[in-house]
This record gives structure tokens, sequence and C-alpha cells, in this order.
């Protein structure tokens, strides 16, 4: 997996070559329930073919005079045994089968798991979630269903294909001819019926991965849908959506009702029987040939009305293993360089001749060159739009520069292995993500194995402690998704809490006291500057008592620097500056 941020070694390796060979990389593994499967599906026809063997044999003994009632009686007892060995033998196929199915989505939903986990944030800004959590649940389902029942079912039937090519030969040579007839064009149907139906299958999901797309977005924006009065518009594109899924469906049953191999199935019986008849007349068959051999032919019942389900859902599931191996294989331009840089940082920044522009996009910075010494406090300053966020991303590489280099400590960020270079960079964002978790989980998230009491040190230099043990369950309470139970500027805090706790060595706070009254953020603001002692702080802000904190303010405007210096120093010489600072009050 070259093409990830991050590739966790899971000791399963898998073949990507195409979905088939990487389905059967993992199916592989369970060569002892492969082998089971294969035994009890080969048994089971066996048994299933003995049944008009014996009965046929029974019907000879019948007529004979007089009737020979011991042949009668032990094919009635072989019966019985065959067909309690029988049902052990499907016991096992069809646990094996689905052991195997269970396993093979288990697999497939960890390696899916972890490439997601992989991928950069471009890939994740582009690709929508719902249509991701529709292929890591619904997609990786239909893999299983594809293994039990339905392989399962292809190869029990398979083999009830071979019980009559084998057997009916034994009473006459050409008694083969109806089997063989069946055998060929049922296999001749098949092929037809499976190269309709795939593309079929592949709609149908890609319609339901837009459909739960577009439901997932909803839900997440339901605040905005809401507070703008579309309920109405967005049912209606649900249902559009829905229509759609269903017209993928309604194709596909259109095309399992044209199934050929019912009607192949009645010539076949019509042509075994009428030939069975002439035989039996030229007296080259008895009554209990007769019998026995229409008995084999029955057989092909199986194959026919479970081939009807059983090759839709193969269908199904392979159409899903394409749409996950396909987002597995999705390229991302970031790698994890595991052999790259892995020393000590102590904070210095760099960007030389830097430029940035996001997929298929202009430059959204250009030309940028800086330096921040280790220990300094920098501001980037400017008006909404002019990149700030986007200049802050390329150090810790959440993105890669399209021309010059960003480097920390004098080495190229792309030269550092990304596992190390990221835990000892923090970034606090306006947007706080929380999980739905305690509230000592997500101040500890970035920190696992922090003592209670760690936990607690860093809450209290985020003036968080105070607020979180007025809850009832204090560090224990458990905050909603994305932290909704929580104001913003508690969640704020808890991200400072966060970012304290990991000790970064560049701390990065993207308008990170937004929601906070003055007095708290003087609080937090002190809190920074004793941690600031020991790193290299970023501030992304307009607040002047943060900017005029800092060692250094950096001034972009439209992606370009524009100036660099300390606040009084652009103040008396950039127009520019001043006027950022004339549409804000202070707080």
């Amino acid at each position: 997996m070259n093409n990830l941020e991050f590739a966790v070694e899971t000791g399963r390796d898998s073949d990507q070559t195409t979905p088939l060979r990487w389905v059967w990389s993992h199916i592989r593994r369970q060569y002892w329930l492969i082998l089971i499967l294969f035994v009890g599906a080969f048994g089971n026809a066996a048994l299933a073919a003995q049944i008009p063997i014996l009965i046929g044999r029974a019907f000879n003994a019948a007529q004979a005079v007089p009737p020979d009632v011991g042949i009668i009686g032990l094919a009635a007892l072989w019966i019985i045994i065959g067909q309690t060995s029988r049902a052990v033998l499907q016991l096992g196929r069809n646990f094996s089968a689905a052991v195997i199915g269970e396993r093979l989505e288990r697999d497939a939903r960890e390696e899916l798991y972890l490439s997601l986990l992989g991928k950069s944030m471009t890939f994740h800004g582009l690709q929508p979630v719902g249509d991701t959590m529709a292929r890591a649940t619904n997609d990786v389902r239909e893999m299983n269903l594809m293994v039990y029942p339905g392989l399962n079912l292809v190869i029990g039937s398979a083999n009830f294909i071979i019980m009559p090519l084998a057997v009916a030969p034994t009473y006459h040579p050409q008694l083969i001819l109806a089997p063989l007839f069946f055998t060929l064009t049922y296999i001749l149907a098949l092929i037809r019926y499976i190269n309709i139906l795939s593309p079929i299958s592949d709609r149908v999901r890609q319609s339901f991965g837009r459909l739960n797309s577009r439901l997932a977005e909803a839900l997440d924006g339901i605040e905005t849908v809401k507070g703008t009065a579309q309920e109405e518009q967005e049912v209606a594109l649900f249902a559009y959506n829905a229509q759609t899924v269903r017209n993928a469906v309604v194709d596909q049953g259109r095309v399992e009702a044209r199934f050929l191999p019912l009607l192949l199935l009645g010539i076949t019986t019509a042509i075994g029987f009428s030939h069975a008849l002439l035989l039996f007349q030229a007296g080259q068959l008895t009554v209990g040939d007769v019998v026995a051999y229409m008995g084999l032919l029955t057989l092909f019942g199986f194959p026919t009305y479970v081939s009807l389900a059983a090759y839709s859902q193969v269908s199904r599931g392979m159409a899903g293993a394409r749409r996950i191996l396909g987002l597995i294989q999705m390229e991302t331009e970031l790698g994890e360089n595991q052999a790259g840089f892995q020393g000590e940082m102590k904070g210095g920044i760099a960007f030389e001749g830097v430029s940035f522009g996001y997929q298929n996009g202009a430059h959204v910075l250009q030309d940028i060159s800086f330096t921040v010494e280790p220990g300094e406090t920098v501001a980037i300053v400017g008006q909404t739009g002019a990149g700030k966020s986007t200049l802050t991303r390329l150090i810790n590489r959440t993105y890669d520069v399209s021309e010059g280099c960003v480097l920390v400590d004098g080495v190229d960020v792309r030269e550092w292995q990304l596992a190390r270079l990221r835990p000892q960079i923090s970034i606090i964002e306006q947007d706080i993500f929380l999980f739905s978790r305690t509230i000592a989980e997500n101040i500890a998230f970035g920190c696992q194995g922090a003592s209670q009491e760690m936990i607690e040190v860093a809450a209290k230099a985020a003036q968080a402690h105070e607020f979180i043990l007025n809850f009832k369950d204090g560090y224990e309470t458990v905050v909603g998704e994305r932290g909704v139970t929580l104001s913003g500027g508690q969640r704020q805090r808890l991200a400072l809490a966060r970012a304290f706790l990991t000790r970064p060595r560049i701390l990065i706070l993207d308008d990170s006291t937004s929601a906070v009254d003055s007095a708290t953020e003087d609080k937090i603001q002190q809190a920074i500057a004793h941690a600031a002692a020991h790193q290299t702080t970023i501030l992304i802000t307009h607040r002047l008592s943060q900017i005029r904190w800092a060692d250094k303010v950096i001034l972009l405007r439209q992606g370009k620097l524009v100036a660099i210096g300390n606040h009084d120093s652009l103040m008396a010489s950039y127009p520019a500056y001043r006027r950022i600072f004339e549409q804000y009050k202070e707080d």
C-alpha cells in the first residue's frame, strides 16, 4: 500500500490486481474450511444421486416373481443411512461457507478501514462520506452473502450437475445425451445471464451509494436544512434517489425473470424421458432403470432453481467487491515515508518558495517564503480566504506543497517519517471535533495511556477543569458526536487540553479561542504563553491581544505573503495591515 499516508500491517496480504483475485486472496486463507465445503458439496450430491439409484433397484426387485423383499428392505436401509450422512455433510458445507463469508466480510472491512485511515485529507475532502459508509457496510455485507448462500449454492449445484453426467451412462451409454444437452445449454445460458446481470448489479450498488451519500449529507447538515426550511426539497431529492435505486433493482428483476435454465430443465426432462422409453421398448432398459434415470434428471432441478438467486447474489457481491477495491486503490499524493527522518523536533520552520493548490484548482498560496525559529510565537493574519489555515496544514503534511518546500528543523517535511512528524505537531481548529466518548478519553486521544492526573493537569491549564467537574459524571461524562452536548467554548477548551497533554513541539491555534469569553481567553492565553516557552506557537487570529504577544506577524493577502515583522512595525508601515484591524473591535 505505497499510496497511503499510514500503512498498518495486518499480517494478511491481499492481491489487489483484480476484484476476483482480491476476493480469492482473502478466501484462500481458509483452506481447511474450503476443503470441508467441497467435500460436503460433493458428498451431498453423491448421496442425493443415491436415492434414485436405490429406488430403481427396488422397482426391479418388486417386479421379480416373487418380489425380492430383501433387496427392497436393504435399499430402504441404505437410503436412511445415506440421508443421515448427507445431513451431516450438508451441515459441514453450510457451516464452512458461513464462516468463510463472515471472515471475508471481516477482512475486507478491516482492509478498507485501514486504507481509509491511511488516505490523505485531499482524498477525504473529495470522497462523499455517505458513499464511503455504503461501501464499508452494505457492499462488504454483500461480499459475505456472495459466499453464503451465494457460492455455497453455486458449488453445491455444480456437483448436482456432475452426478447425472457420471451415473446415467452406466444404464446405457446413449443416456448421456440429455444430461449433456442440459449441461452445455445451462453453461451458455449462465454466461449470458451473468454478462447481462453484472453491469446492472454495478448500477444497483452505485445508485445505493449515491442515495446513502445524499442522506448522510442531509443528516450531517440537518441544522442548515431546518434553519432554511428546506425539508420538502430534501425529501424530494431523497425520493428521486430512492426511485433511481428502485429502477435499478427492477431492471435486475426483469433479467432474473427471463432466466432461461427453467425452460431448459423442462426440455431436458422431455428429451430424457422420451429417450428412456425408446430404449425400454427396445429392451435395453428395465422399468427400474427408467425410474432411476428420471430420478437422476430431477437432480438438475436444484442447480436450476437455486442458480436464479445464487448467481444474482454472486453478481451483487462482486459488484460490491469492485466498489470496495476501487476505494482502496484510489491514489493519494501523500506517502508515510516509513524510512524517513525520525529525530526529536526542536520546532524550527522554514517556507522556501512554497506554492499550493487543491486538486484541479488554482494556487491558493503563491511563492511563500519565511522562517520561524524554535520557540518563537508567530501570528498569521489576513482577510478571509487569504490562505492562513491552508498554510499551516502544509507544516504537518495534511497537504503537500505543489512547488517549493516546507522545512522543519532544516528537514523537508516530505523527508520526515509521517508517524514521527505529526505527533510532534498539534493543530487546534475553530471547528473542534470530539468523539462520542468520555471527556477524559477525548482529552487523552492523542496521548494514549495518560494517567488521570496528567489529564486533569492539562484540563486545568486549558481552563476546562472547573466546567468538567460541574457535570454529574465529571471526567467520565460521555459527550455526544462532534461534542454537540457542549458549548463552543467548552469544546475549544477540551481541544486545548488535548494539545497541552501531548506536549507538541509545534502548536498551531486556528482561531481556537473564538468561542470563549475575554476573561477565559486571558487565562488560556497565559497557559499558552507558559507552554510557548517550550514550543513553537503559530496563531491564526484577528485578536489584537494575541497578535501583540507574537514575536513575528505574517500578513497574507490573496495567497501571497505581503509583509512580515512585529505588530508595531507593520501597523506603522503597511496600510493593508491597519485596515484589517479597523474591521474588528477589541473584544
